[in-house]
């Protein structure tokens, strides 16, 4: 349960909203009235299914309790992607808790057809969250600016064929992995780099679809956050943007491994001013978003890469050398 709740503390999508569609009743976009109705429906089946099975009602009161407040902040703003990503993974884990404590027997058919209601009304919520999340890349690509780097590898994606034996393995990040030119130097590898320079964490979650689970990866490696912090982005929407493409990655059996953000220096201003970079970048910050992320790998069991380590020296900078 330690594991569950963690991860759900981790959890999150950027709280950007977007242009509220036109619902569809034949499809998975719910109206703001009816997705109000099924959560507060799916935390009513938490509350009735937790009290036969013994010691369910203690175990499962944090998530209850976490999902009574995300249902408030649905309810205000039906719209906004992170918290229903947050609820969808508050009812998950209940249902996890609940899958492993063993229930009495004989187990009460009213019950059973409570559990099968709230895994059916989970599904429909996961399928609105999906259908959310393809209407607001659809309003970002007809605005012609493509603010996330959708068009970037559309073309390259759409001619790649099938993971075939070797295992496939997608590098998202920014410029650092941009550069990095992986056919050249890891031949007869089913590499693909998807990193795009500049780019913030809400920008690589926005395209994470289209660049990531799109391409039936065996795994992902993701390195981002830097250009977060030179935007002046709180640490806590980087976090929650990094784990969430954790989230949705293991959602569809993909493997994952996180690489820590890169220390940075000003041992250089001297001979570029450009090369000041503590002060848009602060060591401080850095070093906290890897504790995070390191933690964040360990609990949620994704592979932790720290390069940080390897490159800091004792000032918590980065290597004159390097």
């Amino acid at each position: 349960m330690k594991n569950i709740l963690l991860l759900l503390l981790a959890s999150g999508v950027w709280a950007q909203e977007i242009p509220q569609p036109n619902p569809n009743p034949a499809g998975p976009l719910l109206g703001e009235k009816e997705l109000g109705q099924l959560a507060t429906r799916m935390v009513q089946l938490i509350e009735s299914t937790a009290v036969v099975v013994p010691g369910l009602v203690r175990a499962s009161e944090p998530v209850k309790q976490n999902a009574e407040t995300t249902l408030a902040g649905i309810q205000q703003t039906p719209q906004n992607l992170a918290l229903t990503w947050q609820f969808i993974n508050q009812v998950k884990a209940y249902l996890a808790l609940s899958d492993a404590i063993p229930r009495p027997y004989p187990f009460p058919a009213a019950a059973d057809r409570q559990y099968a209601e709230l895994r059916d009304d989970l599904n429909r919520v996961q399928q609105h969250f999906e259908a959310l999340l393809e209407a607001r890349n659809v309003v970002e690509q007809k605005q012609d600016a493509d603010p996330n780097g959708l068009k970037r590898y559309a073309e390259a994606n759409s001619k790649l064929l099938p993971p075939g034996k070797t295992p496939r393995v997608v590098f998202l990040g920014d410029s650092i992995t941009d550069a990095w030119r992986l056919n050249e130097y890891f031949t007869g590898r089913d590499f693909i780099n998807r990193g795009i320079g500049g780019q913030t964490t809400s920008q690589m979650l926005a395209r994470f679809r289209e660049d990531v689970l799109a391409l039936n990866p065996k795994l992902v490696v993701i390195l981002a956050g830097t250009n977060d912090i030179a935007n002046g982005t709180a640490a806590n929407q980087i976090e929650d943007n990094l784990a969430t493409m954790g989230d949705l990655a293991k959602e569809h059996g993909i493997r994952v491994a996180f690489a820590s953000l890169l220390p940075v220096s000003d041992y250089h201003k001297d001979a570029d001013p450009q090369y000041l970079r503590t002060q848009s970048r602060p060591p401080a910050t850095i070093y906290a978003i890897n504790q995070w992320l390191r933690a964040f790998c360990q609990n949620a069991g994704y592979t932790w890469m720290d390069y940080y380590a390897a490159m800091v020296d004792p000032m918590g900078q980065l290597k004159v050398d390097l």
